[in-house]
């Protein structure tokens, strides 16, 4: 699990590397962007195919958990994220505030959620239909948090408005959900086909708003202090948040389970929902500098959680 993952981030790194090198340029932009476009429509529709109306009904019989975890994912982090710039305004240059103001936006993970629930022994079910509930309250929820969020703290506003978003990402989901009877089954069979898909697309958007970026003169715009920066920005958020997923389970008097549940799925930023989502709010331009901080807090949260996952997974053991 931790080596895909690993992978998958040093595919990242080397799309990066490639559009800071060889960037789109000319009817080559025009062709990425309509393919980002169809692969991103693709990835929300094999979302919504994949997720069975059975998970949706029993996600609501554990809505303590549930609301929890989406008060730590949608309240929690954009507040914290909206602190954060207000104290230090200064410590990162306005682009990269506003990646981290959007990163707080963004739902949290499914797939490391439920691992790391799973290796500290914690409640996987809770936490399979609460990372995919996330995900799709997400689609609503992101693009209007970004909204009140960077209206106040930020200066580079959504570019896409209502229309994209729709488009791109909530209507492929709900033909997705439509033909789930189908093809649900033929999803389920391939996920590991289709998480190819899935990661195609994020590399795609990722090449395409590097590239455009690098076009923009990224690399002169950042000087490599403000990654170390934005990578301390990133901890501390992480830090904190662990911390108070930790109070929240203990103070609301959840069983060890549910405790564990609430501290990964709570504290988690999904980076294959955030790459297509920032490339519909903002502009081609900025997507690259905005989505920085969301790919250095994805790696973080991944080294943090899983040395996490495995000390609470032995003392579960070590108790039983």
């Amino acid at each position: 699990m931790f080596r895909k993952l690993d992978s998958f981030l040093l595919c990242l790194l080397a799309t990066v590397m490639l559009a800071s090198v060889v960037p789109c340029r000319g009817v080559g932009v025009n062709i990425f962007n309509t393919l980002a476009i169809i692969m991103i429509a693709n990835m929300f529709f094999l979302q919504g195919a994949r997720l069975s109306r059975r998970a949706v009904m029993e996600g609501v019989t554990g809505w303590r958990v549930h609301l929890a975890i989406g008060l730590c994912t949608f309240a929690l982090f954009p507040l914290l994220g909206v602190a954060l710039h207000t104290l230090a305004p200064d410590l990162l240059e306005e682009p990269m505030w506003t990646g981290v103001l959007f990163l707080c936006c963004l739902p949290s993970t499914v797939q490391s959620s439920i691992a790391f629930t799973s290796i500290a022994r914690g409640n996987v079910a809770a936490a399979i239909c609460s990372a995919t509930l996330s995900n799709i309250l997400g689609i609503f929820l992101t693009p209007l948090l970004v909204g009140l969020v960077l209206a106040r703290h930020a200066s580079t506003g959504g570019g896409g408005g209502i229309g994209p978003i729709v488009l791109e990402l909530l209507v492929p989901f709900i033909v997705g959900q439509v033909a789930q009877p189908w093809i649900g089954a033929w999803a389920h069979r391939h996920k590991k086909l289709l998480s190819f898909s899935d990661r195609g697309s994020i590399l795609v958007v990722v090449y395409t708003a590097f590239s455009e970026a690098v076009v923009q003169g990224l690399w002169h715009r950042l000087p490599p202090m403000q990654l170390g920066r934005v990578a301390l920005v990133d901890i501390v958020i992480l830090a904190i948040v662990l911390g108070l997923t930790r109070l929240v389970g203990r103070m609301g008097n959840f069983e060890r389970t549910d405790r564990v549940a609430i501290l990964f799925c709570g504290s988690k930023k999904s980076l294959a929902s955030g790459v297509p989502i920032a490339s519909v709010l903002f502009s081609h331009a900025d997507v690259g500098l905005i989505v920085l901080p969301v790919m250095i807090y994805h790696q973080i949260q991944l080294f943090a959680c899983a040395t996490l996952a495995r000390r609470l997974g032995a003392q579960a053991e070590g108790a039983d």
